[in-house]
């Protein structure tokens, strides 16, 4: 018998690659949730100024004719606040699937409330 055997080896582990991470992702969907709520209260005055421009707000404003006692105000309110609230888990939610369904949900919310401002004046 052959007592001599050769040793028995284990391949070696081969390196395993850089762990793929979506930090670029990451900061650009909060980077986009950012910008969104600093631009809602910009995009809010021009909706305004854009009103004021037409016969109707601008004869409410004047004269007095034909003026709208306000807003809905539990649409405006609901829909800026659900904005808000998307934009902190856009900041603050670890998985990058709830960052990007909290962006959505926070641009979809803040033209939400901006078409309630342009339908219920114009």
């Amino acid at each position: 018998m052959d007592t001599t055997s050769s040793p028995v080896t284990s391949p070696s582990p081969s390196p395993s690659p850089a762990p793929v991470t979506a930090t670029g992702k990451s900061r650009s969907s909060r980077f986009w949730a950012a910008v969104g709520a600093v631009l809602f209260v910009p995009a809010v005055l021009a909706a305004v100024m854009l009103l004021l421009s037409s016969v109707r707000v601008s004869g409410c404003v004047t004269y007095g004719v034909e003026c709208v006692h306000g807003l809905p105000g539990w649409l405006f309110v609901w829909s800026t606040g659900f904005g808000a609230v998307a934009f902190v888990v856009a900041l603050a939610a670890p998985a990058l699937q709830v960052r990007q369904a909290a962006l959505a949900a926070q641009l979809l919310a803040e033209c939400t409330a901006l078409l309630v401002i342009l339908s219920y004046y114009a």
